[in-house]
């Protein structure tokens, strides 16, 4: 299919997903590796209260913590 037509059947609404390969999509700048730290059990607590307080797990609120500083940096 040329790429007008897929563009065109895009633009239009319909559902291209038939025409994707995406076994070897990766998402740039996303890969994931895993780390292991280690931190003190009053940071523990305290982490597990504010994951509890907003409902999500205490990676989340790590990661999140982590992105935000970062990107101050």
């Amino acid at each position: 299919m040329k790429s007008r037509e897929f563009d065109k059947k895009f633009d239009e609404g319909e559902d291209i997903s038939k025409y994707l390969d995406v076994s070897k999509a990766r998402r740039p700048e996303q890969e994931q590796k895993r780390v292991n730290v280690d931190f003190p059990l009053w940071m523990i607590h305290l982490l597990d209260k504010e994951a509890k307080r907003l409902g999500v797990p205490r990676q989340s609120i790590i990661k999140v913590w982590l992105a935000e500083r970062l990107e101050k940096a």
